[in-house]
């Protein structure tokens, strides 16, 4: 078996280098998801067999999902990709955090390191601020006990969970298309950048490279993932201004930036707060100032079983919000929040893109 998390990332200084056990548990996570899409060919590959015209289908998703799953269960194929899909979902975030444990007299020096010294800031929600509600109590991605249950749980998800597994299955990797999202904007020089839901600062760091004289603002509603950001920041000498608030409600000034970005977060928040987060981007770009957000692919551009499985697979996957994004018009929703020259392409990342009119 294929050694997958030998090569160490040489331009992190962040970079987790596991131990021997936990490279051996990182490695099994792997080669699980990878050895189960055969399994999920077939499963494919039996459901179309038995639905040749997904157009036949109930248009009501829950009365879609009852009828499929139902009929689905006679498969031992389905039955046995759904035990695999849940005991992934289940165990990848315990395994990244047990293996960082093990590692944790190491890299905690560096970690203290980068937190505390460069020139990236992070400001705090105010003492006693509550998360809204629709954040509060959701362990995203299924990632026990949500993003601030563990101290180090933003350099947990940057550092192994997406570096080590996330970007090991995915085809042509994440931060490939985040560059290539960042770069989608129309102009070639930006000043003032706002990253709506910064996250770990992944697609942060896009933006800084894509724009290298630009003024990077991030906010994200979890102090854990920002710290890690912030970490990023501070490895690469970058001063970003990350703030701990929500992307619908940034408190910044009216025409305070001429770009507001936003990669693959909308599925982690309902419709209305989407159409808010549209507007708070309109309300805080100068006047000629774009947006570009992406996220992920509608289930208008799929047909009924591909949104069968969309569905399912968010709800495996620990994404409460996924069908209620998935199914708004985003292109509709941003000229409902003032913008022209709109336009959506692209299936995963979804991306759209509009303008502030001067």
């Amino acid at each position: 078996m294929t050694d997958t998390l030998a090569a160490p990332h040489t331009d992190n200084p962040l970079a987790f280098t596991a131990q021997q056990r936990g490279r051996a548990s990182l490695d099994f996570m792997i080669h699980l998801a990878r050895g189960g899409q055969p399994l999920r060919s077939q499963v494919s590959a039996e459901q179309a067999e038995m639905l040749p015209d997904p157009a036949v289908l109930p248009d009501d998703l829950d009365l879609r999902d009852r009828q499929l799953s139902q009929s689905c269960l006679a498969s031992p194929a389905y039955r046995t990709s759904q035990l695999l899909g849940e005991y992934h979902a289940r165990m990848h975030g315990l395994v990244a955090r047990e293996a960082f444990e093990d590692v944790r007299e190491t890299i905690d020096p560096v970690i203290e390191r980068y937190q505390s010294q460069g020139p990236t800031t992070l400001e705090p929600a105010p003492e006693g601020a509550g998360p809204p509600a629709y954040f509060e109590g959701v362990n995203f991605h299924r990632t026990a006990g949500g993003w601030e249950d563990h101290a180090m749980q933003g350099y947990i998800h940057g550092e192994i969970v997406h570096r080590k597994l996330v970007e090991a299955l995915y085809p042509g990797g994440i931060y490939t298309q985040r560059r290539a999202v960042a770069a989608m904007a129309p102009r070639e020089d930006y000043t003032r950048i706002l990253d709506m839901g910064a996250s770990t600062g992944h697609f942060t760091q896009a933006l800084q490279e894509t724009y290298p004289a630009a003024e990077i603002t991030g906010v994200d509603l979890s102090l854990r993932v920002l710290e890690h950001a912030q970490r990023i920041g501070n490895a690469h000498g970058w001063a970003w201004k990350l703030y701990q608030r929500p992307a619908e409600d940034t408190g910044f000034a009216d025409a305070s930036f001429d770009l507001v970005a936003s990669y693959i977060l909308l599925h982690e928040i309902p419709a209305d707060v989407i159409r808010a987060v549209f507007a708070e981007a309109f309300r805080v770009l100068e006047p000629g100032g774009d947006m570009i957000m992406s996220d992920v692919t509608r289930y208008a551009d799929m047909d009924k079983l591909s949104v069968w499985r969309a569905d399912s697979g968010a709800r495996l996957g620990g994404e409460p919000f996924w069908r209620e994004s998935a199914s708004l018009d985003l292109a509709e929703v941003a000229r409902a929040a003032g913008f022209v020259d709109v336009t959506a392409h692209g299936i995963y990342p979804h991306v759209v893109q509009g303008r502030k009119p001067a």
